[in-house]
This record gives structure tokens, sequence and C-alpha cells, in this order.
């Protein structure tokens, strides 16, 4: 491409359009006047989900009605983001890939800064009284805590912003030190909002956040208590990785050169805790929902997508599958996974009042079947020892409290079991953060499916005392491992029969 993105070229698309062929979906452009918005959102870590989903919100709810939502993205240690979309204004496009394909250049992202070269600049722009929203996406790692839920003093981020409070480098950090420098200056407090895959969210962010400033100020601990906002909240949307194909693809349609795309599926959702006061963007008019059960809905998406999601990553890598729509698209796949969610998931869990969950279950499965989206089964699999603990073993519990079959829960936690013994005895890495304590359990290459599953039971990080002492889990997955050892896994259909008898 001759012409590079940026809010210079932007008339280019518009000319674009009304010269397209026909079979090429429309571009969208921002329809406010970004030159002149303010920015009022400091998010940290403006990666491809951020920039996918919330970024897209507050676009859409700043072409509505307007507002100075602008987003400042703050990258807690990689450049690359500043970098390379300085180069565009920060402008970018997204590429929805579904049925219908379009796409929307984004341009709520006025600025991105680099924590660990432009500390003081970040604490600046926090404390500034334009700015009203701290939001978040920094995966659980970044909230620094301990097993208890307490915030981890002997962290090393930590320690460093304990000893160097006016430089920090973690999130913590620098939410402390700004809303300091706030309160110092007699400025109102921001709300902070969270938008990791984290069950608890805000709540744990909360917590993080008043023990850290604990350590300095018992005051200021008290203020923060009293007039910041930690919202829990849910969020939801397929988002691949940028392939160098995206790059090439994405340029092609909107007939300029865009470095740094993004692609994800249609369905998007973010539920947000509705009992918080305070200025937000108009996201309410765009699609999100404010609701008292966001426990529910993110129940919801553990136990359907996500529980879904890590049983064909590692069913469907078993059997030789590499994407999510190629496994899901096998019959017996397919069928395996709709009697999961039908008769052991859905029932484990009491669902919110405005979510259909029969029909969410559907929609899910349906999401599956894009063809456009390239979901590799191998990034879904990585760090099972923390996903399944989210995924897949609470609602075994549930059902096991109340009565309920856990026979096709047991053979999604046995395909984990034999997805990391197959990495073992051929040398394949492991991905997880538990890689190291697999390698050293000898036990995991036995052909004894006991040994094995004894081996893996006795991982009390992982599955503490409950599942351990249980005789009704054990004895299923002995049969799970035992039929997916000596059966063929690609047809799954078989084994879902067998062990349903």
């Amino acid at each position: 491409m001759d012409l590079a993105l940026n809010q210079r070229h932007l008339s280019q698309i518009t000319t674009q359009i009304t010269t397209q062929i026909a079979d090429i979906q429309a571009i969208s452009t921002p329809k406010y006047d970004r030159e002149n918005t303010d920015i009022g959102i400091v998010h940290l870590g403006p990666g491809a989900f951020h920039r996918a989903h919330q970024a897209v919100y507050t676009e859409n709810a700043m072409n509505l009605s307007g507002g100075n939502w602008g987003i400042c993205g703050v990258s807690l240690r990689s450049a690359t983001a500043r970098d390379v979309l300085a180069e565009q204004d920060n402008l970018y496009t997204l590429a929805i890939l579904d049925k219908n394909i379009s796409y929307q250049i984004i341009g709520a992202i006025k600025e991105i800064l680099v924590a660990s070269e432009q500390s003081d600049e970040v604490i600046t722009r926090m404390s500034l009284a334009s700015t009203k929203l701290v939001t978040l996406t920094i995966t659980e790692k970044g909230y620094c805590l301990a097993a208890d839920g307490s915030l981890d003093l002997s962290h090393e981020d930590i320690k460093h912003d304990l000893e160097n409070p006016t430089a920090p480098i973690s999130a913590i950090g620098f939410i402390v030190e700004s809303l300091k420098q706030r309160k110092l200056n007699g400025v109102k407090a921001f709300n902070v909002l969270s938008c990791d895959n984290v069950s608890g969210n805000g709540d744990k962010l909360r917590r993080a956040v008043l023990d850290y400033a604990k350590q300095f100020d018992a005051s200021l601990r008290a203020w923060i208590d009293t007039h910041v906002a930690f919202p829990n909240a849910m969020v939801d949307s397929i988002t691949p990785k940028t392939e160098s194909y995206t790059i090439e693809s994405v340029s092609k349609a909107i007939g300029l050169q865009d470095n740094w795309p993004i692609q994800r599926e249609e369905f998007t959702q973010w539920v947000i805790d509705s009992n918080w006061q305070g200025d937000r963007p108009d996201w309410e008019n765009v699609g999100v929902i404010f609701t008292n059960d966001v426990e529910g809905f993110e129940k919801a998406k553990l136990r359907l997508l996500n529980c879904l999601h890590s049983t064909l990553a590692y069913a469907g890598s078993l059997a030789g599958f590499e994407t999510v729509f190629d496994v899901t698209s096998d019959k017996g796949f397919y069928q395996f996974i709709t009697k999961l969610a039908t008769e052991e998931i859905i029932g484990s869990f009491t669902a919110p009042k405005e979510l259909d969950v029969t029909a969410y279950s559907h929609d899910i499965i349906q999401r599956f079947l894009n063809p456009n989206i390239r979901h590799l089964l191998a990034q879904i699999a990585f760090d099972g020892s923390q996903k399944i603990q989210m995924r897949v073993l609470p609602t075994i519990e549930d059902n096991l409290t109340l009565g309920r079959s856990t026979k096709l829960l047991s053979l999604s936690l046995a395909c984990w079991f034999e997805f990391i013994c197959q990495a073992l005895k051929s040398g394949k890495e492991i991905v997880d953060p538990m890689a190291n304590d697999f390698a050293n359990m000898p036990a995991l290459l036995s052909n004894d499916v006991r040994e094995v599953i004894e081996a893996f039971l006795s991982i009390e990080s992982i599955f503490g005392q409950t599942f351990k002492n249980n005789k009704q889990l054990k004895a299923q997955l002995v049969d799970s491992l035992t039929t997916l050892r000596i059966g063929d896994i690609k047809n799954i259909s078989k084994i879902v029969d067998q062990l349903s008898a």
C-alpha cells in the first residue's frame, strides 16, 4: 500500500466505500470530532483484547453521543504498541470476521505511554481531573496476589514499588500513587474497572489496591475505600492474535496500510456491576449490560464458553485437530460438547434473570463454527493447570454436591491429563506455569491409569482435598482415561457412548 492509515488519510477510506465492488463490506470511520476529544480514560494493558473490546464500546459510545472519553493506553513494559500505533496517529482497524465481514476504524485511543520509560507522564495523566476512569487488562498475574487473595508483599514488583512509590512498575503501584496525588491536590478520585477474564476481578483488584495503600498511609487507604469504586465485570469476545495475513488482508480491504489491525468475531459481551456511581461513557446504549448479577453471567461464560473451549482444546489436540472451527465441524465432537453443555453444565448453576441460558449455550457452539476465525487449540490449551480450576473443576464439584452426572466432565478432565502425559512422553513443550512440576512427576509417564490419576489429584494447589478423596470421581476418571488410551479419540462419539452407558 502506498498510503498509510493515519488521521490525514481517513478521507481516502470514505472515498473508497463508494468505489468498492459490491461484495466488499462498508468501512466505518469515527463520527465524532476526534481532534477535540479529550482523554477521560487511562487503560493499563492496551493489548489486542482491549483494542477489540473496551476501546470499541467506547468508540461506539462516542459515535453515538460524543463525550471526552478518549483513551490513554499504558503499556507497563513493552513499547511495541506505542511505536507501531504512533505512526498511524493511534488509529487501527477492527476486522469483524463472521458470516458478515465488516471493518471499523477505531479512533478512541488518543495516546499510548510506556510505563517502564514514562512513569512520570503516566502518573501525571492518571492524576489529571479530566481522567475519570482507569480500566485494566493486565491478567490476574498483574494483580500480584498471594494465595489467600491478599497483596503479595514479597512479589518483586510490589517490593520495588514499596521502595520507589513515585516510580512504580506495577499496575497497583501506579493506581495508588496517582490516587495519592489526587487526594493531596483535592482532585476527585477516579473509579477503577477491571476488564480481565478473572472471577470477581473488581473485588480482587480492590483488595490489592487497599493492601498496598495501607503500607504507606491508613488515611489514604480509608480515602480510597470511601471514594473509589471497583466494579466487577465480565468480558467476552473471541479475539485471535494478529498475524501477517491479518495485516495484509485488512490493509487491502481498507485501501490503506494498517500495520496493527485486530480481528474479532461479531459476538461481544460486556457485563458490569451496576452498584457504582461516577462518570462513564454512554456504554449502556451501545450494548453493555449493567446488572446486579455479574457473578451469574461470569459462571455462564466460564462453564459454557470456557469449559467447552478447554474441552475442545485438549480432546481436539489429541485427535489431531488444529483450530476450534476444525474440531467443532466434526460431527462427533459437536455432539460431545452439545451433550456436555446440555446434560452436565446447564443446571449446575443459577443463571441470571437477564440470560436465556439454553439459547446462550446454543449460540456459543455456533460461534465455534465461524470459519473466518482461526482460533488455535494450542493457544487455548496454554496454562491448563490454572484454567481448569476456573473452567472445569467448579462444575464438577457443584454437580457432585447436587447429585448430578459428572461422566462427561470427567472425560473432559481426563483429556487434559492425557494431553499433559503425551507431551511429557514425546518431549513436547508444555506451556504451563506447572510445566516443571509435571516433568518431575515420574508417575505421569506410567501406563497404569490409576497411578496417573492419583498423581494428578495429589497436586493440592489444583485439586485440594475434595477431588483426591472422591471415590466416584476417581472411578469415572479411571474409566475415561482408560477408554481414551485403548480407543480412538477421533471417534469421540463411541467413547462418549461407552462412558455414558
